[in-house]
């Protein structure tokens, strides 16, 4: 079995502003607008490998051969409900992606993936899927929702998050090695409650001011 590609993001500037999300002291306002910024990099560098086809215009000035991407374009998969916090920032860079959700819940005892919602586009399966969430901490939420877009008929995949520990990228890689995997730190370790440490608490409570 092959192993799945781990790349990680280490522009200055995202690292820069992963620090800042990462700090306790960071407000909601301003943490939810960090997020919007690191994942429209994040969009930039995911993106990198598109395909282009040439196109004639004509500028002001004279006809010439330009470049679009080519084909169906993107299904940008957030997986609800802390994967709308990076989903914004990447339709800034790419507003013309089709949008899909799923919904996962971590059960507190076994730490598995519970799925209560799906909704994706009508050609999903003719599109690039990138699926975000902000944290892969144990790896089984994402695992199963890659599963389940699989299911759906999605053969091209590529997972994106802000935080991983290895105990996440090994379950993940190992569930799906053909899917290429893009964080911006790869951190220390789980604790007894699934967190990921250093990390930066939990994603969700910390883009909605909830506890």
């Amino acid at each position: 079995m092959s192993q799945a590609s781990v790349t990680v993001l280490d522009h200055p500037l995202l690292q820069h502003k992963l620090t800042l999300l990462r700090d306790r002291g960071t407000p909601t306002g301003q943490f939810r607008q960090i997020a919007r910024e690191i994942s429209l990099l994040m969009a930039y560098e995911v993106t990198r490998d598109l395909p282009l086809e040439p196109v004639a215009i004509e500028t002001p000035l004279e006809p010439m051969s330009g470049a679009r991407v080519a084909g169906k374009k993107l299904c940008l998969v957030s997986i609800l409900r802390a994967g709308n916090g990076i989903l914004d920032g990447m339709l800034d860079l790419i507003p013309s992606a089709r949008v899909g959700h799923i919904g996962l819940y971590r059960d507190p005892a076994t730490l598995q993936p519970v799925e209560y919602y799906l909704k994706l586009p009508s050609d999903a399966a003719t599109r690039l899927a990138i699926v975000v969430d902000p944290m892969l901490a144990t790896g089984h939420s994402a695992a199963a929702a890659i599963t389940r877009l699989k299911q759906a008929g999605i053969e091209r995949l590529k997972f994106v998050c802000l935080l991983a520990a290895p105990e996440g990228l090994r379950v993940l890689a190992e569930a799906h090695p053909d899917v290429p995997i893009f964080t911006a730190a790869i951190d220390r370790c789980l604790d007894d409650h699934g967190y990921i440490r250093p990390g930066l608490g939990d994603a969700g409570d910390r883009f909605y001011g909830t506890r």
